[in-house]
Formats: C-alpha cells, structure tokens, sequence
C-alpha cells in the first residue's frame, strides 16, 4: 500500500513540476499557444479529409471494376 501512495505522490508531483518547468520556460503566450493548437488541429483535419477523399476515389473505382468484371462473367 505505501509503495503505491508514494508512487502516486510522486506522479503528482512530477507533473506539477513539470507543468511548472513548461509554463516558465515557454516562450510564447497562452494566447499564441492555443492558436497554435488550433492551426495544427485544422491542418490535421484538413489532411484526413484528403485522405479519406482519396480513398474514396479509389474505392468507388475498385467498385466498380468489381461491377465490372461481375457483368462481363
């Protein structure tokens, strides 16, 4: 039981130290930060578009090649 509070103890206080050491030593502002995340979430948002877009494409033809061949047969 001790093995696991201290374990736990010292998780907490390594994140707080941690959180600490980030929050003095980053350069930017709140403001700056938060608008980075949000450019990075859109750009991923975007690129998983393009990505399903383009699967999409290709799955339709496989389709109907599928279609296709099933007709010629």
């Amino acid at each position: 039981m001790y093995k696991i509070l201290s374990w736990i103890i010292g998780l907490a206080l390594g994140g707080a130290v941690g959180a600490l050491l980030i929050a003095f030593f980053v350069p930017d502002t709140a403001q700056e930060v938060r608008q980075r995340l949000v450019k990075g979430y859109q750009e991923a948002l975007d690129a998983a578009r393009q990505a399903q877009a383009a699967s999409q494409i290709e799955l339709e033809a496989q389709l109907a090649r599928m279609h296709q061949r099933d007709s010629t047969s």
